[in-house]
């Protein structure tokens, strides 16, 4: 019988940049995920033997505000949105925007598209396996959605159908041969 890793993702509180409907900067948390995350009363049932944080400043900041202390993987790296980090969503040419919605392989806007992030979530998620851990991620609602996928070998065009609000957590645990969803965007906040 091979060990159980669990992997619970927590995604990072709200930014400017969310509530405005743009794509997203390197950009700290606003004040309302400041005070979003400073109401979240613990984290039970999570209790991790290693934390892992997305490198961009909002999510050390949700981490730092839970009371995890992770290490630093650029693998729970955000979404590149390219040329469009920082703009209004209605700021991009209608049909760019559509081609990127609809198509996980678009990248016009010189970022990454969505199979390039579902690969490399899938290549950490590989290295995960096997640990016999319980490990924390605090990272982003795209990284959440990419594990999503690799869990269910769901195809990448599904990607955008699945809403991972803010200050949520998903659980996915792995027992050979391969990896089970146990909850999707549990709130953290009671």
């Amino acid at each position: 019988m091979s060990a159980v890793t669990r992997l619970t993702l927590i995604t990072h509180a709200f930014t400017d940049a969310m509530q405005a409907a743009r794509f997203p900067t390197d950009e700290p948390l606003n004040l309302l995920g400041s005070r979003a995350v400073a109401k979240v009363d613990g984290l039970p049932g999570i209790e991790p033997s290693c934390v892992y944080q997305a490198p961009e400043a909002r999510t050390v900041q949700t981490a730092r505000a839970l009371g995890l202390t992770g290490v630093t993987e650029p693998a729970l790296r955000d979404l590149d949105c390219g040329a469009w980090a920082g703009q209004a969503m209605d700021a991009v040419a209608p049909d760019q925007l559509m081609a990127w919605l609809t198509d996980p392989g678009e990248r016009s806007h010189g970022g990454e598209a969505v199979t390039d992030l579902v690969d490399r979530v899938g290549t950490w998620m590989a290295a995960l396996r096997g640990r016999g851990e319980r490990i924390a991620a605090v990272t982003h609602p795209a990284v959440v959605r990419a594990v999503v996928l690799c869990t269910l070998n769901a195809p990448a065009e599904a990607f955008w159908r699945i809403d991972i609000p803010p200050l949520t957590a998903t659980t996915v645990h792995h027992r050979a041969p391969g990896w089970t969803l146990r909850t999707t965007a549990h709130s953290l906040i009671a």
